[in-house]
């Protein structure tokens, strides 16, 4: 079911929680982020590819296979970003989009709107990352 938002809507905290107009809302934002992910990708891709020219001079190779290395990197950043979007998108379809993994809460749409790949609400995460550094500074 497809729901027809106006062009300036925005979730608010005075409608109901994940109702229709903010799924779609959040779903299209979803949807344009993986969309301009994906056209940056390709004119990355364009210019790697135009870059792969041979350099006759050694330091010119060196800082091109330098540039290329960095935005390899950020590519599987990226890829791996779309993954987790696919993810909240699946989440948005089955219903569970927008309520915290450990706790069932709903996550703040403040927190969704910064990050709507979220899957924790903010008291979980800082939980989490407290955990994470309890472990790491073993």
């Amino acid at each position: 079911m497809t729901v027809e938002l106006e062009s300036d809507y925005r979730p608010s905290e005075h409608e109901p929680f994940m109702n229709d107009r903010q799924r779609e809302y959040f779903k299209n934002k979803l949807l344009q982020w993986k969309d301009d992910i994906l056209k940056e990708s390709k004119e990355t891709l364009a210019t790697l590819q135009e870059e792969s020219q041979n350099h006759p001079d050694f330091a010119d190779r060196a800082s091109s296979e330098t540039d290329r290395s960095i935005e390899l990197r950020a590519r599987d950043r990226q890829r791996k970003l779309i993954s987790k979007i696919d993810a909240a998108l699946e989440r948005i379809s089955d219903g569970s989009y927008g309520y915290c993994e450990e706790t069932g809460e709903p996550i703040s749409l403040r927190r969704l709107e910064a990050r709507p790949i979220a899957t924790l609400s903010i008291e979980a995460q800082e939980a989490h990352e407290r955990r994470e550094k309890v472990y790491r500074d073993d």
